[in-house]
């Protein structure tokens, strides 16, 4: 199997870390990083907070010394602030590599058009997709995305020919409309479909990978040239150690099914981390609570121990409550599958009249975000 070529970019294994809000901060990226390589995203900074220096934004941009390639997704809508944003990251050397947004569903970026309702208007990604290319310069730009708004509305095949026309380096496609969200099963098939329709460019799929078996599945059903990764790494950093050994493929696989005492210190590594990251002890402390249910998923723990876990407000006495585990506990059956949000939508937030022409370049008032983080 060959490296993953992005630009410039050497990428092995062919593997991506997806950015999500909330999660791919520095301190979970490096923990991820130390299991195994790939290229790990930042979560999304918008691109009318970077342009306009909000001091939050900036803040998101952190990488730990040592991290390459430095990798940062941006969102945006407006051609003209995107263009300025990308060529701000490579002027100021922030980071090597741009992915850009076009799959993120949830009704406050879709209502704005942008995330996964924006590949709709055709005339405008391509405007958005030229003027990151151009700002970038030598750096190469990537965009995620998903099927489409829903099965009368897709726009994958369209927006990935766009993509490669204006020099994307890599498309990623979350097998997945928007309306779907994370429920249901992520339509490979459709990654194969892109892989057929843009075979100049790297295609990435995405959807569904909860084990290292499910991506190597993946990329031999459709022919893609890696994999991105999310939700299946929630509480399972240990997942790109896996996927390593077996997208190099040297013997047969065992996949990586720690204790619940090796499991208890990598969420201990995961919570100091987070103190680094934040500067803060009771903030990287909540901040943690949230990964505590997808580390211990399918074990056996006593309620009160887990609301112990999830109501210190100390990196020591979470070290303490952990220590009170069965360190030799095994890993469990109950312990596979899916993770984090699952349930389908009842529709997609649109701004009003969005379906009306798909070759509408006009950028929607009010569509850019201030903050970043989705």
């Amino acid at each position: 199997m060959e490296a993953l070529r992005i630009g410039p970019l050497r990428v092995w294994p062919p593997v991506v870390l997806a950015p999500m809000a909330g999660i791919t901060n520095a301190a979970f990226r490096t923990l991820c990083r130390e299991q195994g390589g790939g290229l790990y995203v930042s979560e999304m900074i918008t691109t009318r907070g970077l342009v306009e220096r909000n001091r939050k934004t900036l803040a998101m941009i952190r990488f730990e010394p040592g991290e390459s390639p430095r990798s940062v997704q941006l969102y945006g809508v407006d051609p003209e602030v995107v263009g300025r944003a990308a060529r701000m990251i490579a002027e100021e050397g922030l980071a090597d590599h741009i992915d850009l947004n076009f799959g993120c569903p949830v009704p406050k970026v879709t209502r704005r058009g942008g995330g996964s309702a924006l590949p709709y208007k055709r005339n405008l990604l391509r405007a958005i997709l030229r003027a990151a290319v151009a700002g970038a310069g030598r750096l190469p730009v990537t965009m995620k995305m998903r099927k489409g708004i829903d099965d009368d509305h897709l726009t994958y095949l369209d927006a990935g020919r766009i993509a490669a026309g204006e020099g994307v380096a890599a498309v990623a496609l979350h097998g997945r409309t928007a309306v779907q969200h994370y429920g249901g099963v992520a339509d490979w098939t459709a990654i194969a479909r892109l892989k057929e329709a843009v075979p100049e460019i790297p295609v990435l799929g995405n959807g569904d990978i909860w084990s290292a078996a499910d991506a190597v599945r993946m990329m031999a059903r459709t022919g893609c040239d890696g994999v991105v990764v999310g939700r299946g790494c929630l509480g399972r950093p240990w997942l790109f150690r896996d996927l390593a050994a077996a997208l190099t493929g040297e013997g047969a696989h065992r996949p990586v099914r720690p204790p619940l005492g090796e499991v208890a210190s990598v969420m201990a590594r995961h919570a100091a981390l987070l103190v680094e990251c934040f500067g803060s002890e009771p903030h990287a402390i909540a901040d943690f609570r949230k990964h505590i249910g997808w580390y211990l998923k399918g074990f056996t723990v006593g309620a009160e121990t887990r609301r112990a876990l999830a109501t210190t407000e100390t990196l020591e006495g979470l070290r303490a409550h952990l220590a009170e585990l069965d360190p030799d506990q095994p890993w469990p059956a109950e312990a596979e599958g899916p993770r984090g949000k699952s349930s389908p939508r009842e529709r997609v937030h649109l701004p009003d009249g969005w379906l009306d022409d798909p070759y509408d370049g006009v950028v929607p008032q009010g569509a850019e975000l201030e903050t970043s983080g989705g």
